[in-house]
């Protein structure tokens, strides 16, 4: 009866009134959104599908999210008011928790891994330590009944599925008593993106998928089909997991590389007096091109940073081919891990040469517009580079609240700068810093140089700083 409970469609399990049980294991900015969208899945009449579960682990952090969750609070700053809507009318409706409590997963039928996998090494030679998201594996495979699907979201090295998730969970599985083939295992990739669309980002949007064997891709597809919209955003099934993992990191890595890219044609438009966005909006209307990148602060967050590299230590550790080199890759990693060093560029070439004792203002510290993620921010590779100049770097952001990394306070609300301030950078296009009127926002306030660092201010906005009597410089602008 499990498996055609499994396998049923969403007007069957109205007909039987029966929600299956999801467990999401992690709690991080993935799966805490992945479980609001799980727990939103309703059929054709309205009525919630699942009973869905976020699973953390007892630390300070994880304890912390579980209470959010179960206090119908999403557990981090988020601008999406959508996705904060649907985690209080889950908890509400009964159909979203949150628990520490592993033996959870033992009434689960499907376990959604969303678990951290880090990159470490450099990027010549990458390196991943699997121990914790193996131990992540043992844990649901020592409880899981023998029917539940486990659905890996992580971003991996392509093969990890199945040289690494699949033996644990046989393992496990062999000694419990059961047979190794009875193992259902599949892969999806995430494309979240946290800001405004932050749930629409799982709900409205295409996914990849592939499956251990025809029975675990046909459940995947089932429980993909009943929380995304694929009438609008079609399912794409591949012919392996490696498939799927390597899809996930070769669009990371493309996007990784065109932003790269662009970074030498910034430093052109400075030279040369022209502005790059033009040029680059231009070029958009083409088809063929439309999703050109542009120059900027920098590249932060949990996936461009490292996912480009993850196929190099593929090859060399799980399918031991030396003889490849993803050379684009890594060059693209490095190139836009120093990206915001041509911002303290133009910041000495526009502050008579020395940043020393310098006061900075840096207006925004998250990744990326709209979240509160600090995570590999480009920001915190600017502080680094201040403290080594010997400047005062002030910062500023309206949804972070403690910068992860940084010893540096952070002020969410819009002041006029300070009178000791030099210069003002705009690094992160906030919906916040486009609403500034310049002349109000300076109010009495000095003169100091502007920097818009990240194409954060309108042209209009531009101009007004001017008109106020502030210099205005930005980057892949001449």
């Amino acid at each position: 009866m499990a498996d055609e409970l499994l396998l049923a469609t969403a007007a069957f399990l109205q007909e039987i009134k029966i929600n299956l049980n999801v467990c999401i294991q992690g709690l991080g900015f993935v799966g805490s959104a992945m479980a609001a969208a799980v727990s939103k899945a309703t059929d054709d009449s309205g009525n919630r599908l699942y009973n869905v579960v976020g699973v953390d682990l007892p630390t300070v952090e994880g304890s912390r999210r579980i209470d959010s969750v179960n206090n119908g609070l999403f557990p981090f700053e988020a601008s999406d008011i959508s996705l904060k809507q649907t985690v209080a009318e889950s908890v509400a409706a009964g159909c979203l928790s949150a628990t520490s409590d592993l033996d959870i997963y033992r009434s689960a039928d499907i376990v959604v891994v969303d678990v951290h996998l880090d990159l470490g090494g450099s990027t010549h030679s990458p390196e991943v330590d699997y121990s914790d998201f193996v131990n992540a594996i043992e844990t649901v495979g020592m409880a899981i009944p023998k029917t539940a699907l486990v659905l890996v979201e992580t971003t991996v090295p392509p093969g990890t599925c199945e040289k690494i998730v699949l033996p644990v969970l046989q393992k496990c599985f062999e000694s419990r008593g059961f047979s190794a083939d009875d193992v259902r295992l599949a892969h999806s990739y995430e494309r979240v993106m946290p800001g405004s669309e932050y749930l629409n980002s799982i709900t409205n949007f295409w996914r990849v998928y592939s499956g251990l064997d025809e029975r675990s891709a046909k459940q995947c597809e089932l429980f993909l089909r009943s929380v995304v919209n694929t009438t609008e955003y079609p399912l794409t099934r591949l012919a392996s997991m490696k498939a799927s993992e390597t899809a996930k990191v070769l669009e990371n890595s493309y996007r990784a590389m065109n932003i790269a890219f662009m970074e030498e044609w910034g430093r052109f438009a400075e030279a040369v007096g022209i502005d790059i966005f033009e040029v680059v909006e231009a070029i958009r209307l083409r088809p063929t091109h439309s999703n050109i990148r542009q120059p900027g602060f920098g590249v932060g967050g949990y996936c461009l940073t490292k996912d480009p590299l993850f196929t190099q230590f593929s090859a060399n550790n799980l399918f031991e081919t030396d003889n490849l080199d993803f050379e684009f890759c890594r060059l693209a990693v490095e190139t836009n891990k120093k990206m915001p060093l041509a911002t303290v560029e133009m910041l000495r070439r526009n502050l008579a040469d020395t940043l020393k004792d310098r006061c900075i203002l840096l207006m925004g510290v998250a990744y990326r517009q709209g979240v509160a993620d600090t995570r590999y921010s480009p920001s915190t590779v600017f502080a680094e580079e201040m403290r080594k100049e010997e400047s005062i770097l002030l910062a500023q952001d309206p949804l972070v609240k403690e910068w992860e990394g940084c010893q540096i306070p952070v002020n969410n609300k819009l002041c006029a700068p300070e009178p000791n301030v030099d210069a003002v950078v705009f690094a992160v296009p906030h919906t916040e810093y486009g609403a500034i009127s310049p002349a109000d926002w300076l109010h009495h306030s000095h003169r100091p140089l502007i920097v818009d660092a990240n194409c954060v201010l309108t042209k209009q906005q531009r101009d007004e700083f001017q008109h106020a009597g502030c210099r205005v410089v930005s980057v892949g602008r001449g």
